[in-house]
């Protein structure tokens, strides 16, 4: 069995939602007054606008989180992605990806957007590796953004069924019975 699940956000996950990001953007830019808002009020941020917060468990213990904002219509944005430091390079993250594009498939999502920056080469390089491609990024949205992604959700769904492949069909073990919906 795979020591890796996803799981949906519960309120008494804040506490490590915020602790994973307010890691990796500290350690690489600042806090944003957006940044302060979504980490410390993220049912209003995210959940009660229409998205979603997945958690990922390692062997039980959480370790990591993603969030989906709708951003428009048929549009999330992949916001808020962290893994804890101990758990890095286990392919949590790759695995709370894909796990975010059948969530996102299942909201209605027809393209999934990230701003990110060059500075975070290691996810940039990640999220090219899962299908993701580079738009124009628009100015505003977070100053530290110097980079847009994007993705249609057919050829992130088809990812994630390569991905469940390559786990001879326990993408299940990640999801629970999420996967088996985005067939």
């Amino acid at each position: 069995m795979n020591p890796i699940k996803i799981i949906d956000y519960k309120p008494e996950h804040q506490p490590y939602f915020e602790a994973f990001n307010r890691v990796w953007i500290e350690e690489l830019f600042e806090m944003e007054p957006v940044d302060e808002w979504v980490l410390t009020n993220p049912e209003q941020a995210i959940l009660q606008l229409g998205g979603a917060i997945l958690m990922a468990e390692y062997n039980g213990v959480l370790a990591g989180t993603v969030g989906l904002r709708k951003a428009g219509h048929d549009t999330w944005e992949f916001t808020k992605m962290a893994v804890h430091k101990d758990y890095r390079r286990l392919g949590i993250a790759e695995a709370i990806s894909y796990a975010s594009f059948v969530k996102a498939k299942a909201m209605g999502a027809k393209h999934v957007i990230l701003y990110s920056n060059t500075k975070n080469a290691g996810a940039i390089k990640l999220y090219e590796k899962i299908g993701f491609h580079h738009v124009e990024v628009e100015q505003g949205i977070y100053k530290r953004a110097n980079i847009k992604m994007i993705i249609d959700i057919d050829v992130a769904i088809h990812a994630t069924r390569k991905f469940d492949d390559s786990l001879h069909g326990n993408a299940a073990d990640f999801y629970g019975a999420t996967c088996s919906e985005s067939r």
